[in-house]
């Protein structure tokens, strides 16, 4: 077993093997921890919400990314905008609220007002030299892809966030996110690393045995396979269901909707990856008997069978996106061994509940489905704390995109280290 306790950052990341696992420290060490929340949380763009979470001017969210709070709003104009939710007076949070609306942004502490645009407006007895100009809200750079809210706590945010958007807004754009709502969210806060969590999602290879409802509207080929082990049979399927992707992808592309595989999960700064995928049964979504949650679709979508899009962000987020309903996710660090994952359900912003959908069958499957994650991820966590514990190997077949994680982790991690001459 490897001795890593007094091992330099610099030196586990160079050893890292591909192919396997990292090293224990990655997932239990408080140190990379906090790089990872520099480096990784500090430089990147991080998805936290969406549109419909502040539809109106005036509405405001906020989050924690670390040690930072973070208020994204509406302004007057509709436009998002996004800052650092630290009073310029004497570093109070200004808004308390996870969601809220407000005409102004007002410190309690000293009623200190802000705009919508971060302008400071008023501030009482500071005297004739105070420059009101000078103690604005820090800003922070937020982006909305179709509806998906990043946000880049760097001065200098990776510029191509600009390709994913060019090729993804295509994809995303016919589910119209912003004409859409909220049904329902919920937070989980899962015993492990967020590397952990990330990790998890990246493959199938653990669903067949964990994920009884997830796996009903799934194609059982579609987790990966070895062809080698294959009987007859059993290749006969699996060349089914990849006539079966040809076929699907030409029909909907036909019609509107972008369905081809584009992956850049680790040669690209901004990593992403989509596809569009036929679903199991009756094919129309994400439920246990594989039928549209909701009657009202979304955007101007007016056939169920498009199958599901996934879209994947490095470093933090997943979604799947059906003609009916889209569920989004994104896992915020807390710390070394703990990490929020956050879910939102959308549906058409007209869908009227008990009416359109029955919110049980809506959230079903995937609220299952994040709570027998959690419970796995924490048994990973439990592992990675053992004097056993050593790196083991991927699956060439089912755990390729795990690998593409870490090695895009990796990557961004010596990148950075090597500009600033750390060792």
């Amino acid at each position: 077993m490897l001795d890593v306790t007094n091992t330099p950052l610099k030196a586990l990341l160079r050893r890292r093997k591909k192919g396997h696992s990292l090293e224990a420290p990655f997932y239990t060490s408080p140190e990379i921890f906090a790089a990872d929340m520099d480096i990784i949380f500090g430089h990147h763009w991080i998805f936290v919400g969406v549109d419909p979470d502040i539809p109106e001017p005036g509405d405001a969210m906020t989050f924690d990314i670390g040690k930072a709070s973070i208020i994204v709003t509406r302004d007057d104009d509709g436009e998002l905008r996004a800052f650092h939710n630290v009073c310029r007076h004497r570093g109070a949070r200004l808004v308390l609220d996870y969601k809220t609306t407000v005409g102004n942004l007002v410190c309690r502490y000293h009623s200190w007002t802000y705009g919508l645009d971060g302008r400071l407006l008023h501030a009482d007895h500071m005297g004739e030299d105070f420059n009101a100009a000078c103690h604005g809200l820090k800003p922070v750079h937020v982006r909305s892809l179709e509806g998906l809210i990043f946000v880049c706590l760097s001065d200098d945010p990776p510029k191509d966030f600009d390709v994913m958007a060019e090729k993804m807004a295509p994809y995303l754009a016919p589910h119209d996110l912003k004409n859409a709502k909220v049904a329902f969210e919920k937070d989980i806060i899962e015993p492990g690393n967020w590397k952990l969590t990330m990790e998890n999602n990246r493959e199938c290879y653990h669903c067949a045995g964990n994920h009884p409802e997830l796996t009903v509207p799934l194609f059982a080929y579609g987790f990966g396979f070895a062809p080698e082990q294959l009987d007859e049979h059993e290749r006969e399927e699996a060349d089914a269901y990849a006539r079966l992707i040809t076929s699907s992808h030409r029909e909907w592309e036909s019609c509107g909707f972008p369905s081809q595989m584009m992956e850049h999960l680790d040669d690209m700064v901004t990593g992403f990856r989509t596809e569009r995928l036929p679903l199991a049964g009756d094919g129309e979504s994400h439920t246990a008997d594989t039928k549209a949650a909701c009657t009202k679709l979304l955007g101007k979508i007016n056939d169920p069978r498009h199958g599901a899009l996934h879209f994947w962000t490095q470093p933090n987020s997943w979604h799947h996106f059906m003609s009916d309903h889209a569920v989004v996710f994104s896992v915020l660090p807390l710390d070394a061994e703990h990490s929020l994952l956050r879910t939102k359900w959308l549906v058409h912003k007209d869908a009227v509940e008990g009416v359109d959908y029955d919110l049980a069958n809506l959230v079903g499957v995937w609220e299952a489905t994040n709570d027998q994650d959690s419970e796995l991820v924490g048994y990973c966590q439990e592992g990675a704390r053992s004097p056993a514990y050593e790196p083991g190997p991927y699956s060439p077949h089912t755990e390729m995109l795990v690998d593409k994680f870490c090695n895009w982790y990796v990557g961004r991690m010596e990148s950075h280290l090597a500009g600033r001459g750390e060792d």
